[in-house]
């Protein structure tokens, strides 16, 4: 059995999935965040310290140095292997918002591979003629991947394109994709809140933060040496950086990074609601409670 806790940033899925496994010893947690993985980015992706944790293994966080690209395939490689070492009477609970990392474990997705110098040559191509002559391109190599994605979205559309350099098929040829939704590897749950109340929740725990010491945790990062393109896309460490610059002050940053986080939380929303096959709860006691009956039963 696996199971699956998601939901946007801020609902308290980490609190609960500790308090779950606290509770129930069979869960052991596994991290479903792509921003996690990351040593020493740790308050503002929302690790739990080590006073949380109380002792429990929290897998899947810390696998990879801040200047490393680290990818979904990467990340899928890692979760088979944490597996595969739990007991038998163990059962993985994967908490998290990524919502690719979700897909990845529970559809059991099929990642084409990647490589860095094919991406530079077409991000170097992009650079000069833009995205839109590209997925024009895409277009004519693969129509209906061209069809899925919108002109503008150069990542996509560089990453179709990598894809058919590197195997010499077509980028739509590697499945249905994220629109479809199989039988899961596993039980999906999901927590959810007003966005009213989220909305402020994520605007208190943004000053938690800075109080915890989030911008002395960015100033030792900014010492260690530019973020890998992944990892630069965590919300907050490039306003704060930008801030231990003199770039702007720290008043100007905090409202940026708040309205940030309230909009990947409506991706995350937006994301994880199409999939018919998570069961949604607004309590948390009663989706707890649901999770350890499936587990005993």
């Amino acid at each position: 059995m696996r199971i699956g806790l998601v939901g946007a940033t801020g609902v308290g899925k980490t609190g609960l999935a500790l308090e779950l496994a606290r509770t129930e010893s069979r869960l052991a947690l596994f991290s479903c965040d792509s921003m996690a993985v990351y040593r020493g980015m740790d308050l503002g992706t929302a690790k739990p310290g080590p006073e949380e944790l109380g002792g429990m293994a929290y897998r899947l966080i810390d696998l990879a140095d801040p200047g490393e690209e680290f990818s979904v395939a990467d990340y899928q490689r890692a979760a088979e292997a944490a597996e595969s070492a739990l007991e038998a009477r163990q059962v993985p609970l994967y908490v998290g918002g990524t919502g690719l990392y979700v897909s990845a474990i529970f559809d059991r997705l099929s990642i084409p591979p990647s490589d860095p110098e094919v991406r530079a040559s077409i991000e170097a191509e992009l650079a000069v003629v833009g995205p839109e002559e590209l997925h024009r391109r895409l277009s004519e190599m693969d129509p209906l991947a061209a069809s899925r994605m919108e002109p503008g979205n150069a990542r996509r559309i560089v990453r179709a394109l990598e894809v058919m350099a590197i195997t010499g098929r077509s980028f739509s040829s590697f499945g249905p994709g994220l629109s479809a939704y199989h039988e899961p590897g596993g039980r999906l749950f999901g927590l959810r809140m007003d966005f009213e109340l989220l909305d402020r929740r994520i605007e208190v725990r943004v000053s938690e933060l800075l109080e915890q010491g989030w911008l002395q945790e960015c100033e030792r990062l900014l010492a260690a040496g530019p973020l890998s393109r992944t990892a630069s896309q965590a919300i907050g460490y490039q306003e704060l950086f930008s801030v231990l610059r003199g770039e702007i002050t720290l008043a100007e940053a905090v409202p940026v990074i708040v309205r940030r986080t309230r909009r990947l939380a409506r991706r995350q929303r937006s994301w994880f609601r199409r999939d018919p096959r998570i069961a949604w709860h607004d309590d948390p006691a009663e989706l707890g409670a649901d999770l350890l009956e499936l587990l005993r039963a």
